[in-house]
């Protein structure tokens, strides 16, 4: 089935690679991607990504090679490695985090967070509800910050409003799922640049414990 073993063996040394490129682990990447070929951000905000256009095409190039050191079932052994891939990196996370992480290393959020604003006078109505999971086997307490969004505005604020009712500190137990619901009415004298009203999907948040912090 394999005609040519250094070349085999070479595809899944550049496939390691360009995992570890964009490994999503211990910070995810708050930079809102434009453009994305497999985990490889091709282009955001700031225009073209050197670097996820190399990883792509090393990616390409991986496949190629794995094709190429093939003698049968070349299209099925390549889209099931393409398969793999794609789920590989938070399944490696979710066993880490289950198995040897502790603290804040342990903490997963499935992105889906919500915000919602209303601007009322000098003041707003914030509302954010989010899901955060402790996969360790100790109880974790964090504080929460949350991150405006990249496509906001530049020096306009949204999600980060809720900081200033903050710090929240979070307690969650031992391999469990929290529902975080919270609900501010935040006093906007002082802050020049601001949303009126909005709602906010996949917010990025910033969550600290001692000297240790992690993006998500």
């Amino acid at each position: 089935m394999i005609k040519n073993k250094a070349a085999f063996v070479g595809s899944f040394i550049i496939f390691a690679i360009c995992m570890y490129l964009f490994f999503p682990f211990s910070n995810t990447a708050i930079k809102e991607a434009q453009f994305v070929f497999m985990s490889f951000p091709i282009q955001d905000q700031e225009g073209y990504n050197l670097l996820g256009i190399i990883g792509s095409i090393m990616f390409i190039g991986a496949i190629i090679l794995l094709f190429n050191s093939l003698e049968k079932y070349r299209f099925r052994i390549v889209v099931a490695v393409v398969i793999v891939y794609m789920f590989l990196p938070n399944l490696l996370i979710a066993t880490y985090q289950e198995t040897l992480a502790n603290g804040i290393a342990a903490i997963s959020y499935d992105g889906n967070g919500q915000c919602d604003f209303v601007t009322m006078d000098d003041s707003m109505d914030a509302e954010c509800n989010l899901v955060l999971h402790n996969r360790s086997d100790e109880a974790v307490t964090v504080e929460l910050e949350f991150i405006d969004s990249l496509f906001m505005e530049e020096d306009m604020r949204m999600e980060s409003l809720m900081n200033l009712a903050g710090p929240y500190t979070v307690t969650l137990a031992a391999n469990s799922k929290k529902h975080i619901h919270l609900k501010e009415l935040i006093d906007l004298s002082g802050v020049p640049a601001h949303i009126d009203s909005g709602t906010s999907f996949g917010i990025n948040l910033k969550i600290k414990a001692g000297n240790k912090t992690r993006i998500l």
